[in-house]
């Protein structure tokens, strides 16, 4: 192909410089084509990768208990990776989540204690329960998202804020000590399994995944989410409300953790004032592995999942293979810093 030049230095209208031929774009290497069809689904192979690891060094990984065990521990983080999702992908970050969760966890059993105390219903009880923990979770956020958008405040410092003031809540609660008095439905909720395979929070935090991945992924709600964490300022000057959007990715954000903090609640069949505490740095975790950008504009529901499970069988597996429970906290931050690596030489390969 040839392409005439126009010469700074000619008259309008004039001929211009001889033409000068474009030589053709080198072919791309066939194995980057493979690098773009895997694209951010290769922590899936991670996690299978660690299955088979685990799963030689001791065998008991393939047994019901250790599925049961690792799908447990991985229900709070699961809702709290979730929301925090949302919140990555605008391109801010939520460390009061975990709070949150330990907070509402504790007004939601001081109220059904209170309610039993007046011979209200058991059912009754349970239900008003989850409403107060996740109305008041939602509020909080919505209280952050208020804040960051109106006062023009960072997102840290807002959510550090809460993380501090909503985090010594509990404390207060109940003389600071455990909520036993709770209806007999809320323990159920924790220890019933479907077919013995599935824990009902188990199955709860999968639904919210589908559901809230299906909201992200499928809608102009998600489609405007992604647009202001890559362009904040382009999505404004595309006619969207972006203050408006913030507010609601960090009611979500709440809302969430206030489920969790009911699914924690069923699990030990207590509100515990403890509940929560450094869970979201759990959650930041699940959702970097899982492949999503801290800078916004990246990530995917699948990767989210994929990457609590991640956490939640490292927990286990080491456990498994006796090896002391301080290594998991060493082993997640090697996982995070690895994966983070992987996906940034991923994406420039890609770019090639």
């Amino acid at each position: 192909m040839r392409v005439k030049l126009p010469s700074a230095f000619s008259p309008p209208g004039t001929a211009t410089a001889p033409a000068v031929s474009v030589a053709p774009a080198a072919e791309r290497p066939a194995w980057l084509g493979v690098v773009d069809r895997i694209g951010d689904f290769w922590i899936v192979g991670v996690l299978g990768l660690m299955v088979l690891i685990f799963g030689l060094l001791n065998t008991q990984l393939f047994t019901k208990g250790a599925w049961l065990s690792i799908s447990n521990f991985s229900v709070e983080y699961l809702l709290l990776a979730v929301g925090q999702l949302f919140v990555i992908l605008t391109g801010g970050i939520d460390l009061s989540d975990g709070a949150i969760l330990g907070f509402t966890g504790m007004v939601s059993g001081a109220v059904m204690q209170s309610m039993l105390s007046s011979h209200a219903g058991d059912v009754l009880t349970t239900s008003v329960g989850f409403v107060v923990a996740m109305a008041l979770g939602a509020l909080i956020g919505f209280v952050n998202g208020f804040l960051i958008t109106r006062l023009k405040l960072p997102p840290f410092i807002v959510t550090l804020g809460s993380l501090t003031a909503v985090g010594a809540a509990p404390s207060l609660i109940n003389g600071g000590t455990e909520v036993s008095n709770l209806p007999p439905q809320i323990g159920n909720i924790g220890i019933s399994a479907i077919g013995g395979w599935i824990y009902t929070t188990f199955l709860i935090a999968i639904v919210a995944a589908v559901v809230f991945g299906l909201f992200l992924h499928r809608t102009r709600f998600g489609l405007r989410t992604y647009a202001i964490g890559s362009n904040g300022l382009s999505a404004r000057r595309a006619g969207i409300n972006v203050d408006r959007h913030l507010v609601w990715v960090y009611t979500i954000s709440g809302f969430l953790a206030g489920l969790a903090g009911m699914m924690v609640m069923a699990n030990f069949s207590v509100a515990n004032p403890l509940a929560g505490q450094n869970d979201e740095l759990d959650a930041i975790a699940a959702v970097v592995i899982g492949g999503a950008s801290l800078f916004g504009g990246r990530g995917h529901m699948l990767g989210t999942v994929v990457g609590t499970m991640i956490i939640s069988l490292l927990v286990t597996g080491l456990v498994l293979v006796n090896v002391n429970g301080a290594w998991t906290e060493v082993a997640t931050g090697v996982i995070i810093v690895a994966a983070v690596t992987v996906d940034q030489v991923r994406l420039r390969l890609a770019e090639r």
